[in-house]
């Protein structure tokens, strides 16, 4: 599914193009050439910790070394903002023999038709256990 086509908003704007090519990078790690201007800045926040870089490549290797693994995205929401969009989802992969998960927020900025900065908000990553116990801990009212 594309962001723009699970969204509370719909946007059929390059804004919601460029979140339909971020989505598929973060499932298939295929770099698109465009997505990001060439001083992108990233802010990326984790439970415990808190990265930041400059550039497309640094972009790109934030991602692809802190999460080699490919999966599959599910976009909860997606909303144009007055700089660019904000994109909310969550992520299931693989990896070893876990089943992994994790909830994201990203507030994409544009400038140009590309992506300027990233502001990711992670919940970090729950491996099988984590995801049992707060199956067994909390009931919620929407999936």
């Amino acid at each position: 599914m594309s962001a723009a086509a699970g969204t509370a908003v719909r946007m059929d704007d390059g804004h919601a193009v460029l979140a339909d090519r971020l989505v598929a990078w973060l499932e298939t790690g295929g770099r698109p050439g465009d997505l990001f201007t060439d001083d992108v800045f990233v802010d990326l926040s984790l439970p415990q910790w808190r990265v930041q870089g400059q550039g497309a490549d640094t972009a790109f290797g934030i991602r692809e070394d802190g999460h080699p693994h490919r999966g599959r995205v599910r976009v909860e929401a997606l909303d144009r903002t007055s700089r660019g969009f904000l994109l909310q989802f969550e992520e299931r992969w693989s990896a070893g023999a876990q089943q992994w998960y994790c909830r994201e927020l990203i507030h994409g900025v544009v400038r140009d038709g590309r992506i300027a900065e990233l502001s990711i908000y992670c919940t970090g990553d729950w491996d099988e256990a984590v995801q049992r116990r707060h199956a067994g801990d909390v009931s919620l009212l929407r999936p």
